[in-house]
Formats: structure tokens, C-alpha cells, sequence
């Protein structure tokens, strides 16, 4: 049953991404683009592009029929969803069993539990996996003055829905909670039409560990370490490394042991990572969210474990299985990734879209760049401002930064403001060199003083 002819819906690096592990498994590849990029690089670099709708995602990147019809009118017999866009949502699973198009991610019935983040906690206790302490759903204002009453303070208003920060309001005293509990629900209701609410306790110094996982639907799960995920503004990741070096090797060992067990009583099918939040104070960690699609971060998983995780998710949508077990991943090394984002710090990071006047990457020894970008690439106002991911990997940590840093100065790219200036700082910085930083660090510690140089 292995794949024949691939369709990537998604755009920018992630869309060529897939297209470079498809051909090398000799698999066709069609992608669907918007009419803003019918002369992106994954439009060039596949077998055959069509183009989908304007360049608005509403009209191309977001419309499930029209992306499945396209799949089976150019004659695909698989979809790759890449990650963001409709990656999460249970409705393309769906149609694409319903259309005998194989979906590279997780059935229809696991998108759906576990992106509704009440139903993941559920299922989380029914595999006895600890959970952040909190709550179900919180109906109405009084419900969330009683339960934070019992949890005490401070609690974070979280959407049920939820993701990528959005729909969580943090409430430090019981002065805040009406206000948090407010803007809490009209911001999921916003922004995902369901307004359903819970609690958790806030963790003052947390770190955001990960576990990257892909399971073959039978309950058999492998895991590919864990990410460190902490360097993050507004819930958005900036800085992404792998290990972590915050766990003792007991507490990893039990980290990976967690996740294995959750995804396993799910039967969880394809690539997937188990988010955790760990509490410095109490060095424990409590189960967060699954995300059941690759994630942006998924290459510094590859560089300390040498898997391809797009060619494996391929080959177990293909029906080819894991085709390795634990003992056959090795994790050697340290890698670091950073997001290369046209956003300009100086300004609030405010979008900055435009004309690239020169794209002059880095090379040598441990660096890979994932990245759609070139010289002349007229970055679209419409889509995520993401133009790159940088990576470095080492034999210690401190390499990988040193690596990391040297790629930056040396990395030529005019025409518009990236974050890279502040990546720098950031890796310069001595609380990140001595790993002492929180979720909280960025925000906190180095963006009020930050002065681009």
C-alpha cells in the first residue's frame, strides 16, 4: 500500500520539506498553492503544482473541499497537510477517508479528542498520565470564582479549543479573574467558535519540554527524545533545542515513558509530540496538549536521532509500519533551531513583509536551514511571517550555540527586518548559555532592556 502520488497542502518551508522526502522515497508530488504562490519554491520544486484560490487562506489553504477535490482530480493517493492551516482539523481526516485518500496524520476520531484540549486531559487521566491540576469545563464566571477559590492563585483561563497561546488569560489575584475569564471567552469564541473554558494552575517557573513521537495506529509508539521548547513570547516558540538539559536522566527517562503511554492507550497513528509543562520548583512535569501533525521544531529531533520523521510518517501512512523499534534510535549530540521570522523586534514585531535584496546562507560543518527563501522571494503579507528555520547541531551544547552564533554573523539577508538580531542576543545571553531561563525569561528578562544594535 505504499503512497504513489503525494499531495502537500501547505505552502512555504514545510511544503518543500515534504516534497524533498517524497522524491527521495520515489514518490510523486503535487502541491497546492494559492495564486500568491504559484511561483513559490515548492510550486518549482514538485512534479506538478495547482493552483488553488486567491491568496487569501479562506479561499485556498483553509477550504477543505476544495484541497481534497484537488487532491483527487490531479489522481493522489495521499495528502501530506504539513503543520498550521488545516493540519489539526478533524474535518480533512475526515474527508479524505471518506474520499479513500490516505491521510499522513492521525484517524479523524484522534484529531478531534485531542484537539479539544478537555478531552485530551481526559484521556491523559484515563491513561494515568499527571495532568496540570485544574479543572473541566468552567461554564460560567461564578464556576471559575469557586474553582480558583480551590486551586488558588495564580490560575490561567484556558480555551478548550485553544492553541498557540490564544484563548489564555492568566488571572494573578482574584481581582483579575473576572476580566481574564471574559477575555478568555470571547477570544475563543472568536477565534474558533467554541467558548468552552478550564482552569489550571499557573505555574510560576515552568520550562516547555516535548516529546516527539510516531505511532502506527496498532499501539505501538517510538519515541525521539524530548525538545526544550522555553524560549517563547506570547506562547510563540522562538528558540527550540534538543535535549533538554534541564531533566535529570531519571525524570527524562519518565517524560519518555509518559508520552509512549498516552499516545499508545490512544492508538495514535502517524508523527505526533506530547507537550508537557515542567515545573522548575517541584521538578516534575504535567501533561499539556498533544499535537497530532509534525511540528515546526521536528528537525532538531532529526539531527541528535539521524531519522527523517517526513519519510517516516510517509511510510507508515503507506502501511509499511515503524519498520524499527526503541533500541533502534539513537540520540547522539545537541541540536538547536531557531525561526527566522520577517517580523521586526525593534517595532513589537510587527510584520515585515517584502522584497529579499540578498539571501546569503551560512554553510559548514552542522548547520542546515530549512527554508522556502531565496534572493529576489517577495514575502506575502497573507501567511505566517516564518521565511526560515536555522539550525545547528553539535557534539555539546555549548557548539551548538557557538555554531548557531557564527551563522548568524555570517548569514547576508537584506530587503527585510528578521528576527535574527534578537536570536543572537538571545544566544549571547548568559542566563541562556548557563540554562536558567523560564517561559517566562523572554518577556520578563531580555525584551524590555533589548536595543537593536
Amino acid at each position: 500500500m505504499a503512497i504513489k502520488r503525494l499531495f502537500v497542502a501547505n505552502r512555504g518551508e514545510i511544503a518543500a520539506r515534504i516534497i524533498r522526502s517524497a522524491k527521495a522515497m520515489g514518490i510523486e508530488t503535487v502541491v497546492g498553492v494559492s495564486a500568491a504562490d504559484r511561483d513559490s519554491l515548492a510550486a518549482r520544486m514538485a512534479d506538478r503544482a495547482v493552483v488553488l484560490g486567491p491568496a487569501a487562506s479562506a479561499k485556498s489553504y483553509l477550504d477543505v473541499n476544495l484541497i481534497v477535490h484537488a487532491a483527487k482530480a490531479t489522481g493522489c493517493d495521499a495528502l501530506h497537510p504539513g503543520y498550521g492551516f488545516l493540519s489539526e482539523k478533524p474535518q480533512l481526516s475526515r474527508l479524505c477517508e471518506q474520499e479513500g485518500i490516505i491521510f499522513v496524520g492521525p484517524r479523524p476520531e484522534t484529531v478531534e479528542t485531542l484537539g479539544d484540549k478537555l478531552g485530551a486531559r481526559a484521556l491523559a487521566k484515563e491513561a494515568g498520565v499527571q495532568t496540570v491540576p485544574g479543572t473541566d469545563h468552567i461554564a460560567t464566571l461564578e464556576d471559575a470564582r469557586a474553582a480558583a477559590g480551590k486551586l488558588g492563585f495564580p490560575v490561567v483561563m484556558k480555551a478548550s479549543a485553544g492553541g498557540g497561546g490564544r484563548g489564555m488569560f492568566k488571572a494573578a489575584t482574584a481581582a483579575d479573574l473576572d476580566a481574564s475569564f471574559e477575555r478568555a471567552s470571547r477570544e475563543a469564541e472568536a477565534a474558533f467558535g467554541d467558548s468552552r473554558l478550564f482552569m489550571e494552575v499557573f505555574v510560576e517557573r515552568a520550562r516547555h519540554v516535548e516529546v516527539q513521537i510516531v505511532g502506527d495506529g496498532e499501539g505501538n509508539v517510538l519515541h525521539f527524545g524530548e525538545r526544550d521548547c522555553t524560549v517563547q513570547r506570547r506562547y510563540q516558540k522562538l528558540i527550540e533545542e534538543a535535549p533538554s538539559v534541564a531533566l535529570s536522566d531519571n525524570l527524562r527517562k519518565r517524560l519518555h515513558a509518559a508520552a509512549v503511554k498516552l499516545t499508545s492507550h490512544a492508538r495514535y497513528r502517524n508523527a505526533g509530540t506530547v507537550e508537557f509543562l515542567f515545573d522548575v520548583d517541584r521538578q516534575d512535569f504535567y501533561f499539556i496538549e498533544v499535537n497530532s501533525r509534525i511540528q515546526v521544531e521536528h528537525p532538531v529531533s532529526e539531527e541528535i536521532t539521524g531519522q527523517d520523521l517526513i519519510a517516516l510518517q510517509l511510510r507508515v501512512a503507506g502501511g509499511e509500519g515503524l519498520g524499527m523499534t526503541q533500541d533502534d534510535i539513537r540520540i547522539e549530540g545537541h541540536a538547536i533551531e531557531l525561526r527566522i521570522n520577517a517580523e521586526d523586534p525593534s517595532r513589537d514585531f510587527a510584520p515585515s513583509p517584502g522584497r529579499i535584496t540578498c539571501w546569503q546562507p551560512p554553510s559548514g560543518e552542522g548547520l542546515r536551514l530549512d527554508s522556502h527563501a531565496h534572493q529576489g522571494y517577495l514575502v506575502p503579507p497573507f501567511y505566517d511571517s516564518m521565511v526560515g528555520k536555522l539550525i545547528a547541531r553539535g557534539a555539546t551544547r555549548a557548539e551548538a550555540i557557538d555554531r548557531l552564533i557564527a551563522a548568524i554573523r555570517d548569514f547576508k539577508l537584506e530587503g527585510i527586518r528578521t528576527t535574527l538580531p534578537l536570536d543572537a542576543h538571545i544566544l549571547n545571553h548568559p542566563d541562556f548559555r548557563e540554562n536558567t531561563i523560564t517561559t517566562r525569561w523572554l518577556e520578563d528578562r531580555v525584551l524590555p532592556s533589548y536595543r537593536p544594535e
